[in-house]
């Protein structure tokens, strides 16, 4: 007889930056997948694995700062610890800004979750001189606190144990807050109204009372269901009154002190500090990382070096790859006699496909330095120093400069997170200047021409294309501040975690989930336009494949005038710019099925290129490539977000209008100057 585990659903909570994905990978491998919550465009990452006679499905919850009804990421967390059938929720935390993590610990408490507190980073905070006294603090709390390393996975057998035998036996955690007398007394009464309706206790009656005095749209609308609404409504109003009365202050600021009195009392008891702080390496390293004069310089030579090795260590690989693809055609081409079909493999599969997967190394070894610099804490500091940057030149500051850090990615993650902006207008302002950001999907247009015109400075091009994408928006940002977003933006407190080196797992786990969203997007999206490219490059029947003949030769022939003045003006440059609205990829395709086949040992695509373009209309191209229309997928993304196609179609306007006016300007200041 076979016997099964018992399934154990868990949460993972935590601040941003706090080593709670680092956990994720370390327990489920590549035992993950990564999709949207249900109904919600949040993203989810679920993992399995088993310990102990458990099959666990663990859950990585979005990082928050609070439990509020501000943003979607709080609301997605804090409906999963209610309303989701979760066993345990194991609350990560850094143990060198412990006072801060804990904040949201309290919320959830609040919430009656049955939690663990993690203690992560405890070398960074002994460090500090912080030591803390774990068997104390859970006394305190009333649930475990388990000291864990998310590097090398210490602690990680007895954090499952105890979260097992917490499934067990769950704890009301909110039984243990102790907000003052004063507080304490007034949310009693609440209480006491709330708990008469039963249908309101899915809930610790502790929380919906807190959260009505911090006037919680969800909370609100669930209580007017209520037939004690009334009444309860009437008596928090009362006490906000008397709160303000006694505080001089809102009933929303009297609980936060009340959590960090709350805090600051647990501190006190549980964690022996110094009495003046000892600076640590993360704070000598931003004297120079985040200098004001040092910090822009200091992001650009990072960039130069992340490029360099990039193409020094990924060029040799895209070479290998791409002989094997022209091998492939070759053997495919003379061992196929019909040659409709032997074009259709070799041109349209091999010749579109291939072309876009030859730059595969390149794709990883982006990706791979991307994740490095996340992992180890400076990507936050890249955001910081262009956030200063960008407040001084424009007048933009605040979260609105985040999504465009995540646009380096992908613009349709990017989009979805400019939901966590509070002002309209500074999430309308990011939406319009997302697309302005150098997306990993462009990157293999770059290495086409790069590896055709620039194989000598390929780092500083490079370099150079994702700098402009930076100050186009800059200057569009400045503008449409002036036009259509006027006002001051929202200030923020931006977070810069500590400096750690990276989890060689967690480097391979976040470069594998990019890697391979390119892999399947070259088997499904690209592989279909590039047989579509490839049937209207044949047909109608008779005329040479690829020629101006061609109904894609007449499509392209009909259209190329209007990118003349920008130095591209032949109808292969005009039908891949066309076909690239897909996805920025099939740009690549597009070459390399007009290329087909190539000879010498060198890729047609890198002949049709030579042969179409000059280094000037070269780097003319890939600007009007990095600057215009997104693909459809940030099209719809900006759709769903406003609820519309306005937004939509007005960003479309301005990127193809931006994309337009600076490649005319950087071929035609070209030209004038020698380089034509």
């Amino acid at each position: 007889m076979v016997e099964h585990n018992v399934k154990l659903v868990v949460g993972l909570a935590g601040n941003p930056n706090v080593g709670k994905t680092t956990v994720f990978n370390k327990l489920t491998g590549m035992r993950q997948h990564v999709g949207n919550w249900p109904g919600k465009t949040v993203e989810q990452a679920k993992g399995h694995f088993s310990h102990g006679g458990y099959d666990y499905e663990l859950i990585d919850l979005p990082g928050n700062y609070s439990l509020s009804a501000h943003t979607m990421e709080e609301i997605v967390s804090r409906d999963f610890i209610v309303d989701d059938d979760s066993d345990v929720i194991i609350n990560v935390v850094d143990a060198a800004n412990l006072e801060r993590n804990l904040y949201l610990t309290v919320q959830m408490m609040e919430l009656g979750a049955n939690l663990i507190l993690a203690v992560n980073m405890n070398d960074f905070a002994k460090k500090k001189g912080h030591i803390i006294n774990f068997d104390l603090m859970s006394e305190l709390l009333g649930f475990p606190v388990v000291e864990i390393n998310a590097k090398n996975g210490d602690g990680f057998d007895e954090l499952l144990t105890i979260a097992e035998r917490q499934a067990k036996n769950p704890i009301d955690t909110s039984k243990k807050l102790a907000y003052g007398n004063e507080l304490k007394g007034h949310l009693a009464d609440m209480q006491e109204l709330i708990e008469k309706d039963e249908n309101l206790l899915n809930v610790p009656s502790v929380w919906t009372a807190i959260k009505l005095l911090e006037k919680d749209s969800i909370v609100i609308h669930n209580v007017q269901q209520s037939p004690q609404s009334s009444s309860i409504f009437i008596e928090s109003d009362k006490v906000s009154r008397h709160l303000y009365d006694v505080y001089n202050d809102g009933a929303e600021e009297v609980v936060a002190s009340a959590r960090y009195a709350f805090i600051d009392g647990l501190m006190a008891e549980a964690v022996e500090r110094p009495d003046i702080e000892i600076e640590s390496v993360t704070d000598r390293i931003d004297k120079i990382v985040t200098n004001r004069i040092l910090a822009i310089p200091f992001f650009i030579l990072i960039m130069f070096i992340m490029f360099y090795l990039t193409y020094a260590v990924g060029s040799p690989f895209e070479k290998l790859i791409e002989q094997g693809f022209i091998m492939l055609s070759k053997f495919v081409e003379g061992f196929i006699p019909n040659q409709y079909l032997a074009s259709f493999i070799c041109d349209g599969v091999i010749g579109g496909v291939g072309g876009v997967m030859s730059f595969l190394p390149i794709i990883i070894m982006i990706f791979l330095f991307l994740s490095i610099l996340e992992d180890c804490g400076y990507l936050a500091r890249a955001a910081f120093t262009l956030d200063i940057f960008m407040h001084k030149l424009v007048g933009l500051h605040g979260k609105a400069f985040i999504p465009m850090i995540l646009g380096f990615g992908c613009g349709v993650p990017a989009i979805m997170a400019t939901r966590t902006l509070e002002s309209e207008n500074d999430r309308k302002l990011a939406m319009m200047l997302v697309p302005f950001m150098s997306c990993t999907a462009r990157l293999p247009i770059y290495a086409i021409f790069i590896g055709a015109f620039f194989k000598e400075y390929n780092a500083i091009i490079l370099l150079s294309i994702y700098l402009l994408g930076i100050l186009v928006a800059l200057v569009v940002a400045a503008i449409l501040k002036r036009i259509m977003f006027k006002g001051l933006s929202s200030p923020f407190v931006m977070e810069l975690p500590t400096y750690k080196i990276p989890s060689v797992r967690g480097v391979i786990t976040h470069t594998w989930e990019k890697v391979k969203g390119f892999i399947k997007k070259a088997g499904t999206v690209i592989l279909g336009c590039s047989i579509v490219l490839w049937a209207l490059s044949i047909f109608p029947l008779g005329v040479k494949y690829g020629s101006a003949d061609s109904i894609l030769g007449m499509i392209g022939n009909a259209i190329a005038p209007v990118f003349a003045p920008l130095g591209f003006g032949t109808w292969q440059a005009a039908v891949a710019i066309i076909a690239g609205l897909s996805a920025k990829e099939v740009i690549v395709s597009t070459f390399g099925t007009l290329g087909g086949v190539g000879e010498d040992d060198e890729s047609g695509m890198t002949h049709l290129v030579q042969e179409t373009f000059t280094p000037l209309s070269a780097y003319s191209f890939m600007a009007f490539t990095l600057l215009y229309t997104p693909c459809i997928g940030t099209i719809g993304a900006i759709k769903q977000e406003t609820n519309g196609y306005r937004w939509a179609l007005v960003m479309c306007a301005i990127t193809i209008v931006t994309a337009y006016v600076v490649s005319f300007l950087i071929y035609n200041i070209g030209v004038l100057a020698g380089f034509g």
